[in-house]
Parts: C-alpha cells; structure tokens; sequence
C-alpha cells in the first residue's frame, strides 16, 4: 500500500478555487483501479493550507494513475510538503 500524505499552501484568497480546481481530478482518481482514496481539501483551521491524502493499491496503481491524471493548473503554490509512504502493515482503527 502505497500512502501520500501533506500539504500545500495557497493564497487564502485563492485556496477555494485552488480545491475546487481539483474535483475532476479526484473524482476520476476515485474511480481508478487500485484507488482507496484520495482527497484534496481546504483545512479547517489554516485558510491557506490545502490537504492532500491519496491511498492506493500499490505502486504500480499509483504510477499507472500518474502518467494519466493531467492535473490541472490551479494557481500558484507557495510551500508544499507532501510525502510519499510505503505501508506494510494496516488494519482497522477501532
């Protein structure tokens, strides 16, 4: 299972339009094989972070998606932090 896991950080006057930018991409990443989930959101406390939270498959899921996911171009982005995670072990949190 492959994990990516962060942030971004936007204008806040532009971080709305920034995530909704993303909503095609998201959906057509939802609905890819070896897509568990992915999400681009606004945060609810810091009006310029955007968070970003993609699970997939394995690597080749993921890879496969990245050479077909055309993202869009959304605004400028002034930090990102953004990392890559290979899980080996999960499981149910309750």
């Amino acid at each position: 299972m492959i994990i990516i896991a962060g942030h971004e950080l936007v204008d806040a006057d532009e971080r709305d339009a920034f995530v909704a930018a993303f909503r095609d991409l998201v959906t057509r990443a939802r609905a890819t094989d070896g897509c568990l989930h992915v999400a681009i959101t606004a945060d609810s406390v810091d009006p310029e972070r955007v968070n970003v939270v993609e699970v997939w498959r394995d690597a080749d899921a993921m890879n496969a998606w990245r050479r077909r996911a055309r993202a869009p171009k959304a605004g400028k982005v002034r930090h990102v932090q953004v990392e890559r995670y290979d899980a080996t072990a999960g499981g149910p949190l309750f």
